[in-house]
This record gives C-alpha cells, structure tokens and sequence, in this order.
C-alpha cells in the first residue's frame, strides 16, 4: 500500500470536518463531551428526539456545539447548557431522528438535472401527470425538451397503466417529449422522434430497441430488453444545463433532499456522468463551504474496456493530500463502484429476463484485474448485484483475489470495505459468503417501483422475500437502506421507509412476507447508523449521542405512532446538518437559509416540487 493510500483512508477515517461543522475533524468519546459543561450554540427542547442509542432511545431534549451533540437527556438537564449566546428551540412534541443516510442515491448527478426534469415522483393519477406535460411543454422554448426521467410507478396512478406515444403528442404537440419507466422502457412523443433524427433503419445497441407497430412504423416507445443502454444514450442527447445553470440546479436539490430529513448520502456514480466533468456543480459548493448534505461519493468507470486504467489513474492521483478540501466541506471521494468491469454488468430489468454476463467472455479476467487493484491499494469498491447468480458468480473472483493476495503475504479482503448493491434475490448461502469475507449489502427500495414487474415474472414466493431483508439483518453484516434515486426509484427516502416498514410498493400491492418486514426503529436504524458504514462513518453519524455529528430532522408527523399509509406522507419542518440548519417549514420557515433564483426560467421545478405536493 502506498503512503498516499495510507494518509488518504485515515483522512476518511477521521470522518467529514470542519466547514459543513466548525468542529474537530475526530469524534471525542461521550464521557469527555458530558464533562465539557460548556454552553451550548442550539438547544431543542420540548420533543421525542429518537437518539437511537439503546441505553437511552428516548429524550426531550438535545445541547449542539459547533458541528456536534454536546449532550442528549430532559429539558431541565439541557437548560445547564443555555448561554447568552445559546440559540434556543421549542419543539412543541414534535419527534426528531438522526438526519436520513441513503445509503445508494445518485445525488451528484440528480443536481445536475434537477432543474431540468418535470417529476412525476409521487404523482396520484396519470391524467395529471399528463397534465403536467402539457403545461409544461406550454413554457418549454425552442431547442428544450420536457423530460421526465424516472422515479414513478405505474402502478402509484389511479388509472394503473402507462402513457402511451399519443397521449404525449396530444399534450406537447409541437415540443419534444422524453418519459422513462425505471431503465426498462422509454418513450418518445413524434417531435422527440424527429428531434433526435430516429427513424426505423436507425441502428441500436444490443438488447435493445425501438419499437415498430404491425405498419413497421416507429411507435416511440424504447425497449430495454434487457439492457439499459439505448435509455442512457437518450438521456445523454438532451440539451444540458449550463455550468451556471447547474451550480444552482444543484442547490435547490439538496434543499429538496433536506425537506425530507435527508442529511447524508452515498452517491454510487452512475452511467452518463463523467468525472470530474459532470461534478461541477457539488464540487462548487463544497468549495465554498456550502454543503447543505454530506456526500461521500463512488467513481463509476466511463469507458468500457478500459476499467482498469481509470481505475488506476484515480488511485494515483486521488489521496488525502489532494482531496482534503473537498473532504473537510462534506464531499468525500470513497472508492469505486457501483460498476467495476462492463462485461461484469447486471441490471435489474424486471420486464425482461435475467441477464447472464457470465455468457461474455472474458467477463471474469476483466472483474479479477480491477478488484485485485483496488484491493492491493486499499480503495473501497461496491458493485452491482440484483441477483444472487451474479453475487455467486462476483464472489468467486473476489474469493480467488483473497486467496492469492493472502498467498503472496498480503491483506486481501481483510480490513477492506466493499459491498454488493440491490441483493434482490439472494439465498442464505450467498449472504454467509457475503459475510465471510468481509463484505457489506446496500439495499434499496427498487421494489416499491418494480415490485408488480417481479411478482409478475418471478411469482409470489420469491417477491415475498425479495429482498432478505430479515435475513440480511439477521446475518450481523453490516447493512444500509436507500432508494436507487432518481432514474430506477424516486429519491423519497419516507417511501423506502414505507416500503421496508408495510412489504407494499407505491401502488399498495403486498409484496413482502410478514416475517420480510421490518419494525419502524429497524427500518430507521438501516437508514441512519446502517448506511453510515458505507462511508465509513459509523462512528460519527447515525446517532443522536453525545460527540456525533449534528444531523437531525425534526418531523411533520411522529414516524413511531402515525398510521402506517402516513409514512409516505412525512416531511421535515426542521433539517439541520452539522449543527447548521439547513430547511425550514411551518414554525421554522424564517431559519431556513435563503437560495438563489432558480435558473433556467422555465424550469419546471418553479411550478411543480421535486416530489409531488397537493
């Protein structure tokens, strides 16, 4: 291991610092924080504050200092810790959590877009989605597109079916529209058809296409069968934002991502999104110190067949010295992922059967070249891995890595953090594999949104367990939740919760098996301290305990009593992270930080919220 690896995970290990803070970059064991005795900078009183601590999971009352917890315990014991200077809150009962972790979410890449996409996230009825298109096509100028890219279900509709390509002619006329559902199928109004210049000789990539009706005339629906690619190509040719424009874009989306209670995420890269090219509008922010949310990000390789030398460039010029910066403002280069090697590639169509890459040649030198990089220089990686062929099929190349590194004197796997992402369809005997060599699962809730798609192709006994989350949990491996936003699932972290919470999709079909389905604290735990672990961070978030980050949100509803069809409907009134608010609701709107206009003008997110909101 080089010294530049060495410096750059213990600089990880010491956990995200001071600007998002203002505190010591390492977390000071509780007993010194209690003997501080020191006045506090905010003081909540008055609530249900969820610590998640098992020795006290319960309090009224909360002390911050800089970017920790000072203390947690009753109103009276907090009030010790009012100074002149202390700003003090009444929470009036309402309940707050450790801020939300989405252990898989594309938030690099969702603020590039976000000001760019009409959302359907949420959406009740297909007729107003349609709707939305059309007033939106209304605003659109020339050279724009409306798009909708992902995050719904059309099951969450009241009418439960699918636009078709004439019902989006009838409402853009003129204006080029795009829609995707999951990265299973796409759909191209005539005007987007012309735009792009496809006609029916226009030549595809494999396991895809576009469909033609019974006439050979093109209907605009694309067809991922099973792959995604043709979907990634078209999103690609949409008419980007400008630097400026998506500076901005991302602003208001990580205010969109605080109005929920989410303070922390994983951002498992993605296809399309190039670094460091497209991460301009997060890395701005983290360089002027205005992180609203902590990310520590994954860096997916762009160029198939040359994995392994991206791979290799990152590790050598990517250390503690020269991404301290970003680091101490809350944005973290972690490792590698969610992709390793394109042959090694497994996608989550549920509409289409299984794919085997194992049938690709060479699929298995690619993937054993790559992970035996990156674990002889001690970078983090997580890979992709919907089905439990694909996770057995990966655990022999990482099991023959470890066994000729720990042959030549060296650590393999051991002390290394990597995980398989999804585990939709994984057996016991995979999950002891998983743990046996030191390996983690991350969890998303891609069922809520495909979850009738896989009932249907695979039946009730393997949808009912898909995925093990029991069994998962059970195992004692380390464990987040999250959503797979914002192209697969929606971003919304109270319908993964949901999800996890009732065993139903967005459009209340039950999936899960009683035994499946998690209790509100396990489900809350895998999205707070769980996800944690995949950063690395386990020991400073995740908690509301004394020397612990300062990320929490104070709730709409109380998550632990309100009814179970109520989850989805929880928003934050309340969001702080590092002891900084960062989104303010109701009681609390004149502390939220102000933001600047949105750009462009004819966004769609200045008449419609990320998430839907009647």
């Amino acid at each position: 291991m080089t010294n530049n690896s060495m410096n750059r995970r213990l600089f990880l290990k010491a956990g995200t610092s001071t600007a998002l803070a203002g505190g010591a970059a390492l977390m000071l064991p509780a007993r010194l924080w209690a003997r501080q005795g020191q006045s506090a900078d905010t003081v909540l009183l008055g609530g249900k504050i969820a610590t998640l601590a098992p020795h006290k999971p319960f309090v009224t009352a909360l002390a911050i200092k800089d970017d920790r917890i000072l203390a947690v315990g009753s109103d009276s014991e907090m009030r010790a810790h009012i100074g002149n200077n202390t700003h003090v809150l009444d929470l009036k009962g309402r309940t707050v959590i450790p801020g939300l972790n989405d252990s898989h979410l594309h938030a690099v890449r969702g603020g590039r877009f976000y000001a760019a996409e009409l959302r359907w996230d949420g959406v009740p009825s297909l007729e107003q989605g349609l709707n939305m298109i059309a007033e939106q096509a209304k605003r659109t100028p020339k050279g724009q597109w409306v798009r909708v890219v992902g995050g719904w279900s059309e099951f969450q509709f009241r009418e439960k079916r699918l636009p078709t390509p004439e019902e989006l002619d009838r409402a853009a006329g003129d204006v080029p529209v795009f829609v995707s559902l999951l990265y299973s199928q796409g759909y191209l109004n005539s005007a987007g058809l012309k735009a792009l210049g496809i006609t029916s000789s226009t030549k595809t990539p494999d396991g895809t296409r576009y469909e033609q009706g019974p006439d050979g005339r093109l209907t605009g629906r694309i067809m991922a069968e099973p792959y995604p690619t043709l979907l990634y190509q078209t999103i690609g040719k949409l008419p980007p934002l400008s630097t400026d424009e998506q500076v901005i874009s991302t602003q208001h989306w990580y205010r969109e991502l605080n109005r929920f209670g989410l303070t922390s995420a994983i951002d498992a890269g993605g296809g399309g999104h190039s670094f460091p090219d497209d991460y301009q509008g997060t890395a701005g922010l983290a360089s002027a110190g205005a992180m609203p949310i902590r990310i520590s990000y994954f860096l997916f390789p762009q160029r198939p067949g040359k994995e392994l030398a991206d791979f290799e460039s990152w590790t050598t010029l990517y250390g503690a010295d020269s991404n301290s910066a970003s680091m101490a403002n809350g944005y973290v280069l972690e490792g590698v992922g969610e992709l390793l090697a394109y042959k090694a590639s497994d996608y989550e169509n549920f509409l289409s059967p299984r794919p085997d890459f194992t049938s690709s040649d060479g699929w298995d030198k690619d993937l054993h070249a790559v992970v035996r990089h990156l674990v002889r220089n001690r970078w983090p990686f997580r890979i992709h891995a919907t089905y439990d062929q694909s996770a057995n099929a990966m655990l022999d190349v990482f099991e023959a890595v470890h066994r000729a590194e720990i042959l030549a004197g060296r650590a393999g796997f051991t002390g290394l953090r990597w995980a398989f992402d999804h585990g939709e369809t994984y057996i016991p005997a995979t999950i002891a594999r998983t743990k046996a060599l030191g390996g983690a699962v991350a969890v998303q809730a891609r069922m809520a949104y495909g979850g009738e798609y896989f009932l249907e192709r695979y039946g009730r006994e393997a949808a009912s367990n898909a995925p093990p989350l029991r069994a998962l949990l059970n195992s004692g491996m380390p464990i987040g939740a999250g959503t797979d936003g914002t192209r697969v699932a929606s971003y919304h972290p109270w319908s993964s919760l949901y999800w996890m919470v009732s065993g139903k999709t967005v459009g209340g079909t039950r999936i899960a098996s009683d035994e499946n389905r998690l209790s509100r604290d396990e489900a809350l735990t895998l999205y707070t301290r769980g996800s944690a672990y995949f950063s690395g961070e386990q020991e400073v978030k995740g908690q509301l305990v004394p020397g612990q980050y300062a990320d929490l949100a104070v709730l709409s509803d109380d998550y632990f009593s309100v009814g179970e069809e109520a989850i989805r409907g929880i928003e934050a009134v309340l969001t702080i992270t590092g002891g900084r608010v960062v989104y303010g609701a109701d009681e609390f709107s004149a502390l939220a930080p102000a933001l600047p206009a949105l750009k462009p003008d004819w966004s769609p997110v200045h008449h419609y919220p990320g998430y839907y909101k009647a």
